[in-house]
């Protein structure tokens, strides 16, 4: 009999709670196949995407946004938020502003200027639409709108007093484990684990993720033999204690990520993300259904409906929306909520150093966020923008409990700011 997915879970099953092994290591099980076991309707699905998401509880006056402002402070962008009312906000974006901001400037920041920002939720569908946004369906579009959501939840979290999470359902959880992730391609596998094992050292994590494969590469590897060689070296050198996540950003064909995840089932790695290139939902599938190993992917995604097909078709076993490309926290909880009818995880994407602040609010607001998130080398340095400053214990990141996105001081953080127009 061939172990796959769907023979895996049949066994399981029939035996209650049965590790299937391969090799001598125990690939994690995953979650209920739920296509074979009364597939979650696709109406089921839209009706709970469609659901409000904000707790706007107690703003019963509008909150009209007089300004929105990209700034930049050396290297860093910045949006700010002003209301009418004299409340601000702010949001840290990714660097992409460095050439998106002509497309904040002219096409997202104008729709938002004099609407109430407690309409959030819908001005993301409207901004969509205006002068043909749609068009520029993609990163493009949707970094700039996840840049303004992030100030405006931000202001709309200080006129409260509370924090994110709380506006967005409520907060579940207030530390969030992590792994730490290797974004290298040019290391051998020695100098990778070497780099691996340091980067532990450094950040206390118990977990890691490092690339395979090519990028986008037709099954190429970076260095021939690295990936077949980087798999059991990493495991024999970071011991059987540490959790292991293996990334191939779009690099393989089925047949060949089939092969790689066989390997990372071997070492009992926690997720094998983005086999196939991101928009080859059929392709991903097949390889999410040979395997045993969970298939993670998403971070590319813009579409909810693509999202809806991956979760409906059990196309993904774990999703992972980027909250900047994707547009932002509400729309990337839309997305838990459907995947968690479905009893998939959702583990976000994160990207920009400051992304895994936005990471650690939707975690402590989502129920089933699978076992870690992802924390970047140097994101260190923010951990003072907040009171009590960010802690790493145990291997895990403590989330910001101050009001809206948690930073004290906005005008300190701003300082000598320049406007980018």
């Amino acid at each position: 009999m061939v172990l796959n997915r769907r023979s895996l879970l049949g066994l399981t099953a029939a035996a209650g709670a049965v590790s299937i092994v391969r090799g001598c290591r125990s690939a994690p099980a995953k979650t209920p196949d739920v296509s074979e076991s009364g597939r979650v309707s696709l109406e089921e699905l839209e009706r709970t995407a469609a659901r409000p998401v904000l707790n706007l509880d107690g703003l019963d006056r509008p909150i009209v946004i007089r300004s929105l402002e990209l700034l930049r402070v050396k290297n860093e962008f910045f949006v700010r938020v002003r209301s009418k009312d004299g409340a601000e906000g702010v949001a840290v974006t990714n660097s992409r502003a460095e050439y998106l901001h002509p497309i904040f400037n002219r096409l997202v920041k104008p729709y938002f200027i004099g609407k109430d920002a407690r309409d959030l939720e819908k001005h993301l569908f409207e901004v969509y639409r205006y002068r043909s946004n749609y068009k520029l369906q993609g990163l493009a579009l949707w970094c700039p709108v996840a840049w303004v959501e992030f100030a405006v939840l931000d202001m709309i979290g200080r006129i409260a007093g509370r924090p994110i999470g709380h506006l967005l359902g409520g907060v579940v959880r207030r530390e969030v484990p992590f792994y730490v992730a290797s974004g290298r391609r040019d290391t051998t596998a020695e100098q990778e684990t070497e780099y691996l094992a340091g980067l532990i050292r450094e950040t206390g994590a118990r977990a890691v993720k490092f690339r395979v494969g090519g990028r986008m590469s037709r099954n190429a590897d970076s260095i021939p033999g690295r990936t077949e060689a980087l798999i059991p070296l990493a495991r024999k050198k970071l011991g059987d204690e540490v959790a292991i996540h293996a990334d191939a950003n779009s690099s393989y064909d089925p047949p060949k990520a089939i092969e790689v995840g066989r390997m990372l089932e071997d070492i009992g790695a926690v997720y094998f993300e983005e086999p196939c290139p991101f928009d080859h939902l059929e392709d991903t599938k097949r390889v999410a259904d040979a395997l045993t190993i969970p298939v993670a992917g998403g971070e590319q995604e813009y579409s909810v409906r693509r999202f809806r097909w991956a979760i409906h078709n059990r196309g993904l076993d774990i999703v992972q929306p980027d909250l900047q490309y994707y547009g932002g926290l509400i729309r990337s909880t839309r997305v838990a909520r459907m995947a968690a009818v479905a009893k998939i995880p959702t583990t976000v994407h994160i990207s920009g150093g400051f992304g895994f602040v936005y990471m650690l609010h939707f975690a402590s607001c989502t129920p089933d966020i699978g076992r870690y998130q992802e924390y970047k080398k140097g994101a260190e340095k923010y951990a003072g923008l907040f009171d009590p400053p960010l802690r790493i214990s145990n291997g895990a990141i403590s989330v910001p409990d101050g009001p809206g996105v948690g930073i004290v001081d906005i005008a300190g953080l701003l300082k000598g700011s320049k406007p980018v127009v």
